[in-house]
């Protein structure tokens, strides 16, 4: 199948490319970028043979819907601000669409097209990364565990342990920035309510090495889509960050935005990881019960990649995977626990260095 992937020079993307570069499911890759130069550069780095790179802006949809005419998925790793742009050439050319995620107000504006989709016979996956994305598939899979459902608490963390000099982000700066300034929303009682920004979230046990970390309350899909998925009334997600990375984003809350657009963060170090945690409550045979999932991805080093990238890429390339093999067959505009396996799913992050624990399941551990 010939894949396109939007964003391509981005800091995730890269990790994206290596990974469907390696995928027998894939026999091209067109990569796309608001920098020709740069989605040319990640095609030779990590394309393997398999990629060409060229310029391409998600605000002219047709010169976008041109570029991905042919492609079996459009894997859309550019901000999210781009997302329903995309989501419109991808419906124009007739073909798939995943993205990394929408925040929750944006996640809501893309589900709308869901009718859309379905006419054309079309697949659209709603944020398939490290969180949303396998936070979603945790959730789905603790869930199974319970006869009914009451609350989903996500949580996602990540921790470099080589940082390199001044400011570095996991993920793109206007993302994060967003998270920390916007309200949240949690759903309490059936209904969603805001959250100041910044508010405490508590300490989450993550995995180690990243381990007990304080977290905030921050604005995530996961929230708009899991109440009704799963039936909870109550659905929240927290963001935890290394303390000096907090620090240093904190500092810029108050500056302009023209300011902080035009920093350019440094990358994260190859010697990354990204942890989630997942805690489900509910009820079984009769009684109350808490089912929690955490999952951990490592350093790739055959990729020379940190944990934090490819705990996102490899959510986005396993879709494709799964797409081209027939293992998702909805059409429409979908959360990933609505038309993602949560099984077949960590089954292919296993081998990218992601490891699953369910606490509290039926039998007394699950490990995949």
């Amino acid at each position: 199948m010939r894949i396109a992937v939007l964003g391509a020079g981005g800091t995730i993307a890269p990790a994206i490319v290596r990974d469907l570069a390696e995928s027998d499911e894939v026999d091209a890759l067109v990569l796309l970028d608001l920098d020709g130069d740069r989605a040319r550069e990640v095609a030779e780095r990590h394309g393997a043979g398999q990629a060409t790179g060229a310029a391409a802006d998600a605000r002219d949809p047709q010169a976008l819907m041109l570029a991905i005419e042919g492609c079996g998925m459009l894997v859309n790793a550019a901000s999210y601000r781009v997302n329903l742009l995309a989501m419109d050439a991808a419906l124009a050319a007739g073909c798939a669409y995943v993205d990394l995620g929408g925040l929750y107000h944006l996640t809501g504006d893309q589900l709308a097209r869901a009718p859309e989709f379905e006419e054309r016979g079309l697949l659209a996956v709603l944020g398939a990364g490290a969180g949303p994305g396998k936070t979603n598939a945790m959730a789905a899979r603790a869930a199974a565990e319970l006869d009914r459902v009451d609350a989903v608490r996500c949580a996602s963390a990540g921790m470099d342990a080589d940082p390199p000099e001044g400011l570095s982000t996991p993920y793109a700066l206007a993302t994060i920035m967003d998270e920390l300034t916007a309200p949240a929303i949690a759903v309490r009682d059936g209904r969603p309510r805001e959250v100041a920004p910044m508010t405490a979230g508590g300490e989450i046990p993550f995995p180690e090495p990243v381990g007990a970390r304080e977290s905030l309350y921050t604005l995530h899909s996961e929230v708009r889509t899991l109440p009704a998925s799963l039936g909870a009334r109550e659905c929240d997600f927290r963001l935890s960050l290394s303390p000096a990375v907090l620090e240093a984003l904190t500092e810029l809350r108050d500056r302009p935005r023209e300011e902080v657009a035009a920093l350019r963060p440094a990358p994260p170090s190859p010697r990354t990881y990204s942890a989630q945690h997942v805690e489900v409550r509910g009820e079984r045979d009769g009684a109350p019960a808490t089912v929690t999932a955490t999952a951990l991805t490592v350093p790739h080093e055959g990729w020379g990649l940190g944990g934090g990238i490819v705990s996102t890429a490899s959510v986005a390339a396993a879709v494709v995977r799964l797409y081209a093999r027939g293992r998702i067959s909805r059409a429409g505009a979908l959360p990933p626990e609505a038309c993602l396996d949560p099984g077949e799913l960590f089954a292919e992050l296993g081998p990218r260095g992601t490891t699953l624990r369910i606490d509290n399941a039926r039998e007394s551990e699950v490990a995949t």
